[in-house]
């Protein structure tokens, strides 16, 4: 991606495709004497203010269209820049062909993510902000958006600036104490200096046990049903998809193939994974599947083990149940309309679910359950998250060296070393909110945007 500079950029900031409206956004110093040639205003363009125009073809001065015209100027815009958005009809065409205008006019196509770069760049917004808006252009349910929102306002940002406001004056009061000796400014007793690192530690652990909860808000989870065959998994997959996804029949072995559909929980992403019925294959197509259900059992973020109300623990039950000692499994004990006094519910070592897909007997149940176990350990709604790998490794590197200096300060190691770590932990917090983070980082985050934002 190019640097900042005096340079004017162009793109259609609507999806690809036909529509009522569609906007293309122009950004730069020479966004205005761009765009003019293009329109016949009524009235000229102000700042924050919505404008008719007719969009011309330049090469005959013919009118192509009506459009709505809306100015935003320097610094008062999103970029910080000069920014004019011309919201026409949303004919394919007629944009790229405003498009190729501005480009002929003197602006060059925006790169992926360049406005929201030009942003960050500018201070507008801080590196978590920048990727809350990628996160809110990808939501799919409406918490997610609403975390992304939370993001965008600088939920996190104002958390961190807390605590690396301890961590910078913890810094200067030994920077003076070495400094200025020969002025009696005292040193800080060991046990103060300790104090002080751990009060900075406490909320930085906080916010980094923020990360789980956060993973699943963004990226979702996956929920493995596994079970034998016939048991009522490809039933129970279709009563929480809430439609015949899955095919269901009497036969055993109906399921050859993981059958996969994504949900919403609560707002929260699910992803429902149908397996084939663990047992010995027959052919070669069922081993495959058996196979394929293995894995599914072992990279879910949940397991759903159905069991048979009308049919005696199986081995292969008891050895699904012995694998997940240490990770979330459910149990949905189905076909309780056919035992109701089935004795399958008595492994208390796990959440077990009298269910029965067919007249939806402890659905509601199992999708609280199921529930239970994604929200576990989620901070409450005023919390800001870490909600990607970045930010999560940039809190931990903190904490890391942060507790070297702890460690330091034990061992009685001279303040100008136990600076060195913390420094490196103020640089990984200004790594977060991108005060010091590399060219590349910026470019790999950037890039996975859509053009036009």
């Amino acid at each position: 991606m190019s640097d900042l500079a005096n340079d004017t950029i162009a793109a259609i900031s609507t999806p690809p495709g036909r529509g009522g409206i569609g906007i293309l956004r122009l950004s730069g110093p020479d966004a205005r004497a761009v765009a003019l040639p293009l329109l016949k205003l009524r009235h000229s363009l102000a700042h924050g203010q919505a404008r008719f125009a007719e969009v011309l073809d330049v090469e005959d001065n013919a009118v192509l269209d009506e459009a709505i015209v809306t100015f935003f100027e320097s610094p008062n815009s999103y970029t910080s820049e000069d920014i004019v958005e011309i919201a026409a009809h949303g004919s394919p065409v007629l944009l790229n062909h405003i498009l190729r205008s501005c480009i002929r006019n003197g602006a060059r196509l925006a790169e992926p993510g360049e406005f929201t770069q030009r942003a960050f760049l500018a201070g507008r917004l801080d590196l978590t902000q920048a990727e809350a808006v990628h996160d809110l252009i990808e939501s799919t349910t409406l918490h997610q958006a609403r975390v992304a929102a939370q993001q965008l306002g600088g939920a996190l940002s104002r958390q961190i600036a807390p605590i690396k406001e301890k961590l910078v004056h913890l810094i200067a009061t030994l920077e003076a104490g070495i400094d200025f000796a020969e002025d009696d400014i005292d040193l800080l007793p060991a046990a103060e200096i300790i104090a002080q690192i751990e009060a900075v530690q406490a909320p930085l652990r906080a916010l980094e046990e923020t990360f789980g909860y956060g993973r699943i808000v963004r990226d979702g989870f996956t929920l493995a049903i596994v079970g034998r065959p016939n048991a009522g998994k490809s039933s129970l997959f279709n009563c929480l998809v809430q439609r015949d996804r899955a095919i269901v029949t009497a036969a055993p072995g109906t399921t050859r193939d993981l059958v996969t559909e994504r949900v919403s929980l609560e707002g929260i992403p699910l992803e429902l994974i149908d397996t084939a019925g663990l047992r010995d294959a027959t052919d070669e197509a069922e081993t495959i599947g058996i196979a394929k259900s293995r894995e599914a059992m072992a990279e879910a973020d949940i397991v759903l083990l159905v069991l048979d109300a009308t049919a005696p623990l199986h081995a292969e039950d008891e050895a699904a149940i012995a694998a997940h000692t240490a990770r979330p499994l459910l149990i949905a004990v189905n076909k309780r309309d056919l035992a109701p006094s089935s004795r399958l519910l008595e492994h208390s070592s796990h959440t077990a679910i009298a269910t029965s897909a067919l007249t939806g007997e402890g659905v509601a149940e199992l999708r609280s359950a199921i529930l239970g176990v994604i929200t576990a350990g989620a901070p409450s709604s005023d919390t800001a998250l870490l909600t990607n790998l970045r930010q999560q490794q940039a809190v931990s590197n903190s904490l890391a060296a942060l507790s070297r200096a702890h460690r330091a300060v034990n061992a009685a190691i001279p303040h100008e070393m136990l600076l060195l770590d913390l420094y490196e932990s103020l640089q990984s917090l200004d790594a977060l909110t991108g005060v010091t983070t590399t060219d590349d980082i910026i470019h790999l985050i950037f890039s996975t945007f859509c053009i036009g934002k």
